[in-house]
């Protein structure tokens, strides 16, 4: 039983003639028969993660998501925050931004936020309109000698636009001059509403829009970032939650991967070889499947955290476990450390500063015998929420 109609996959292909840069072919271009088992596998996920209690953690999840995004999409690009600063700064003011990164990742949230909006409205279509809106919302205020948010790039004659690099593939030209670029944007636009109309899942819509994006390349800077974002909406609009943005994060951890895909699948389509963009939609749809499979984990976990947290308070309330080992599970909600390293902690041992050993003692056997928290071989302390696979034996 063919679930996604992969079986019905026509070419609809789009051939468009350019003033210089001759013609330019959208298509499909894919196997059907090896995205049948990949696509199944990414539904699969994203039901049971759909069906979790993600009301529960949705505020926490999403900021989690939106960060780790940005700090993805923006290191791709050259940033140079760690994803701690890129926390810290994706909720600045305007105002009290000074440096250019931040800038680079208080705009993204903007780019963000409107994807948002855009998508969750009825009825949208993705448009060169929207597009440009993106790129203006990441590129206000960075320096660039030619880019100018939210207008595409017209290459003058004297020079050439290149992209990519022998490393990943190989280096492209994209088309040069503005007319050119102004009518294939609006051809991918023109070509993704005829996808859309025709039924074809987002799963393989929305990949191939990002790749035929990318090699238009349209503006003169911030391409790969509004490419994902362009991506991401399109999985938001038909009903993908978190995932659509946490791809960034995949596409940097596979960044060799990511960027090879675009030049073997262009240079697949050069020499006519058949089902071209197949290495691209498969490595985004491994991406998806393994991004939803890390935001069940993660939700499970938070939830876990959630419950764990209200039973000690509720142990501390009834006077079952004390301040000092209330402090100690506390400090432990971030995760596992070695218990030689917190016994020297400041806060562990302002703990027990007028108290001797067999209190310490006491505290921690109290609390693994509560199953509070555990220890394993390797003398880590772990949170009552995380077992270890080899816990040492009181």
């Amino acid at each position: 039983m063919d679930n996604f109609g992969l079986s019905r996959l026509s070419e609809l292909t789009l051939r468009v003639e350019t003033d210089r840069h001759g013609p330019f072919v959208f298509q499909i271009g894919l196997d059907p028969a090896q995205l049948v088992l990949p696509m199944q596998r990414v539904e699969d996920a994203h039901q049971i993660f759909a069906d979790s209690p993600l009301a529960h953690v949705a505020n926490r999840l999403e900021r989690e998501v939106i960060a780790s995004s940005i700090f993805g999409t923006n290191t791709i690009e050259g940033g140079t925050l760690t994803e701690d600063e890129t926390a810290a700064a994706m909720d600045m003011p305007a105002e009290t931004v000074r440096g250019i990164e931040e800038l680079r990742v208080v705009n993204l949230r903007a780019a963000y936020d409107e994807a948002q909006k855009a998508s969750a409205a009825p009825g949208w279509r993705l448009s060169v309109e929207f597009v440009c809106r993106i790129h203006s919302l990441i590129t206000q205020g960075i320096p660039h000698p030619d880019n100018k948010p939210g207008l595409l790039r017209d290459t003058p004659k004297h020079r050439v636009t290149v992209v990519g690099d022998e490393a990943h593939g190989g280096r492209y030209k994209p088309p040069q001059f503005g007319s050119d670029v102004r009518r294939l944007l609006h051809a991918l636009m023109d070509w993704h509403t005829q996808l859309q109309d025709a039924g074809i899942h987002p799963l393989i819509r929305a990949p191939l829009v990002h790749y035929y994006y990318e090699l238009i390349h349209p503006f003169w800077d911030g391409n790969g970032r509004v490419g994902r974002v362009i991506e991401a909406t399109l999985l938001l609009s038909e009903g993908y939650r978190y995932a659509p943005f946490a791809m960034a994060r995949y596409y940097l951890e596979n960044i060799d991967a990511y960027f090879s895909q675009f030049n073997a699948c262009r240079k697949a389509a050069s020499k006519h070889l058949p089902h071209p963009n197949t290495g691209f939609v498969l490595l985004h749809q491994e991406g998806m499947r393994q991004t939803i499979l890390s935001l069940q984990k993660r939700t499970n976990r938070i939830i876990s955290l959630l419950l764990f947290e209200t039973h000690v308070r509720d142990l501390l309330d009834k006077k079952e476990i004390n301040a000092r080992q209330y402090t100690i599970l506390a400090q432990l909600r971030a995760g596992p450390i070695p218990i030689n390293q917190m016994r020297v902690e400041p806060w562990y041992t302002s703990l027990y500063l007028k108290l001797g050993e067999k209190t310490k003692t006491r505290d921690l056997r109290g609390l693994r015998a509560l199953q509070l928290a555990y220890l394993d071989l390797d003398n880590q302390i772990f949170p009552g929420f995380i077992k270890p696979p080899n816990i040492k034996p009181l």
